[in-house]
C-alpha cells in the first residue's frame, strides 16, 4: 500500500502489484530495449589510433582498423576500404574490398599499387590498411567499412605524407670583420612546410644581441666581436624529418684604413702614368709612320724617267711646203740656229736635208 499527499491530507494509493496485467507489460517493455540494446552495440570499429597521421616520403603506413562481432551478426563478412571524395556530390572511390573470404584489390585506380590488409586473414578482428613506398599522391582521407549483418561500423583517417627536409646549406653574408654586422644564413632546399630553422652555439650560448628568425633561417650579429667567433650548427626540421648544418664563424681584424688610402691613390697614379706611356708610343709609332711614308713618295717621284719624244708624223711632212722656221737656244756663250727645210718626198724621210747655221760670239 502506498500513500500519497493531496490537497486535503493523505490518502491511499493502489499498489501496481495488485494489477498483474501492467506487471507483464512492463517485463516485456524491458526485454524488448535490452534486446535493441545488444543489438546497436553488435558490430564496432574499435581502432584506436589517431584520426590523421602523418608519414615521410618513401616510408610505409597502416591504419588501423580493428574490429569486434556482436553476437547477434551471423551474416557474412564484408569489408571496403575507399577514399572519400572531397567533394560530397560525388561518390567515393574504392581502393580494395574483402568478402567471403576473398580479398579484392581494385586495379583501376592509381593508388592500387602497393595496398594490403596489414593482417594475413582480415576475419579475424584486424581489417587494417598497408600502404607501401608513400608518395604525396597518398595524402588522402580513408574509410573503412565493416560489415557483418545486421552489425555495420565503419572508420575515416586522414593520412598526409610530407617531404623531410634537405640538408640545409650554411654561409656568411659579410666579411666576418670584428665591429662589422654579420648574417648568419640557413637555407633548405627541398622539404615539406611548415619549416623550422633553429641556431646553436657548439661552444656556448648564441650571443646577446644576435636575432635569429625560425622561418627565413637567419641568425643577425649587429656588432661581432672576438668573442662570438666559433663552431654554429644549424637545424632544419618538419613533422617527419630533421637536418642540420655546420658553419665556422671567424673574427677578422678590419683593414688599415690609412694604407688602403694611400695604395688606392699609389695605384691610380701608376695607372694614370701607364696610360700616359702608352699614349705617347702610339703617337710616336703613328708620326713615324706617316713620315716614313711621305718619303717613300717622293724616292718615287725623283726615279720616274722623262717622257719619250714622239715620232714624226705625216702630217708634217705635208707641211713642208712651208717657210723654213728656225730656233734658237744658248749653250753657255755661244748661240746655235738651225733651219729645216722641208722635205721634198713625205714617203723618204731620209731625202730631207737639215741646213744648220751656228754663230759663235
Amino acid at each position: 500500500m502506498m500513500f500519497g499527499q493531496s490537497s486535503g491530507g493523505w490518502r491511499s494509493v493502489p499498489s501496481l502489484g495488485c494489477r498483474p496485467w501492467f506487471s507483464g507489460l512492463l517485463l516485456c517493455t524491458v526485454t524488448l530495449l535490452s534486446t535493441e540494446l545488444r543489438y546497436t552495440r553488435g558490430m564496432q570499429v574499435t581502432a584506436t589510433g589517431p584520426q590523421t597521421i602523418q608519414k615521410a616520403e618513401g616510408e610505409s603506413a597502416i591504419l588501423g582498423c580493428r574490429y569486434t562481432v556482436g553476437p547477434l551478426d551471423t551474416g557474412g563478412l564484408d569489408i571496403e576500404w575507399s577514399v572519400v571524395s572531397p567533394d560530397t556530390t560525388q561518390k567515393d572511390q574504392l581502393l580494395m574490398s574483402y568478402s567471403s573470404g576473398t580479398k579484392y584489390i581494385h586495379e583501376n585506380h592509381a593508388l592500387a599499387k602497393g595496398l594490403g590488409f596489414a593482417a594475413p586473414d582480415p576475419s579475424v578482428g584486424d581489417a587494417s590498411l598497408s600502404i607501401a613506398l608513400l608518395s604525396p599522391a597518398h595524402s588522402l582521407t580513408y574509410q573503412c567499412k565493416v560489415k557483418k549483418s545486421p552489425g555495420v561500423d565503419m572508420r575515416k583517417v586522414s593520412l598526409v605524407v610530407m617531404v623531410k627536409p634537405s640538408a640545409p646549406k650554411c654561409w656568411v653574408e659579410g666579411g666576418e670583420l670584428v665591429g662589422e654586422p654579420v648574417i648568419l644564413h640557413c637555407q633548405c632546399a627541398k622539404g615539406s612546410t611548415p619549416l623550422k630553422y633553429k641556431w646553436r652555439r657548439e661552444s656556448g650560448a648564441l650571443p646577446a644581441t644576435a636575432t635569429k628568425d625560425s622561418v627565413t633561417g637567419e641568425l643577425k650579429i649587429s656588432n661581432h666581436s672576438k668573442s662570438f667567433a666559433g663552431i654554429y650548427r644549424c637545424e632544419v626540421n618538419n613533422a617527419v624529418g630533421t637536418e642540420h648544418c655546420i658553419i665556422n664563424l671567424r673574427a677578422n681584424k678590419p683593414p688599415n684604413r690609412a694604407a688602403v688610402i694611400v695604395g688606392t691613390i699609389v695605384g691610380s697614379l701608376l695607372l694614370i702614368i701607364i696610360l700616359l706611356v702608352i699614349t705617347g708610343l702610339l703617337y710616336w709609332k703613328l708620326s713615324s709612320r706617316c713620315h716614313s711614308e711621305k718619303e717613300f713618295s717622293n724616292d718615287i717621284r725623283e726615279d720616274v724617267p722623262p717622257p719619250e719624244s714622239r715620232p714624226v708624223s705625216r702630217h708634217t711632212s705635208r707641211t713642208s711646203s712651208r717657210p723654213p722656221q728656225g730656233s734658237y737656244s744658248q749653250v753657255g756663250a755661244t748661240e746655235v740656229g738651225s733651219f729645216s727645210k722641208g722635205c721634198t718626198d713625205a714617203r723618204s724621210p731620209d731625202s730631207c736635208t737639215l741646213v744648220k747655221y751656228g754663230y759663235a760670239v
